[in-house]
């Protein structure tokens, strides 16, 4: 499985209401296309948020995101419940987050990684600090490490005359 946070990963960070205090929200397109990979090659992929929000809930819809955690703070109990309820063990979690809210999940994860826009104490706890920012093709570069590393990038881009 791989588990991602909201904002400041899947997002840039930034949180825009419109004038009639709707929340707005940017999702990088490749971003979008780099989770529809995992997918296809048999990973599940899952979110773990601090806030609630519509925007999210939309978007995880459109990318077939099944397992949609919000409004958890407090991200390690949320972690433990999730492992319970999939059956999976935390060394078959890769998590991605940026902040100080990830660190307990980022330390019990068998993988993990946050954009290069992460917090410095989430860089010093990680496998992995990606080049790229959150919200701008951190999850992408996540998502080809472990399909290349897993054998399935070359017949996965093979699909599209790569």
């Amino acid at each position: 499985m791989v588990l991602l946070d909201v904002d400041g990963t899947l997002t840039n960070g930034s949180i825009t209401y419109d004038s009639r205090g709707k929340e707005l929200k940017s999702f990088y397109v490749r971003d979008g296309a780099a989770i529809k990979w995992l997918q296809l090659a048999g990973m599940e992929v899952a979110i773990l948020s601090g806030r609630k929000s519509l925007p999210l809930e939309l978007r995880a819809r459109e990318l077939g995101i099944a397992k949609v955690i919000q409004s958890e703070t407090i991200k390690l109990p949320a972690f433990e419940r999730l492992l319970q309820e999939t059956g999976l063990k935390a060394g078959e979690v890769a998590y991605m987050g940026d902040d100080i809210y990830d660190l307990p999940v980022l330390k019990r994860a068998g993988l993990s990684a946050c954009p290069a826009d992460a917090v410095s104490e989430v860089k010093k706890a990680v496998d992995l600090v990606c080049e790229l920012k959150g919200g701008r093709g951190a999850i992408r570069e996540l998502a080809e490490l472990i399909l290349k590393a897993q054998g399935k990038w070359r017949a996965l881009m093979g699909k599209y005359g790569s």
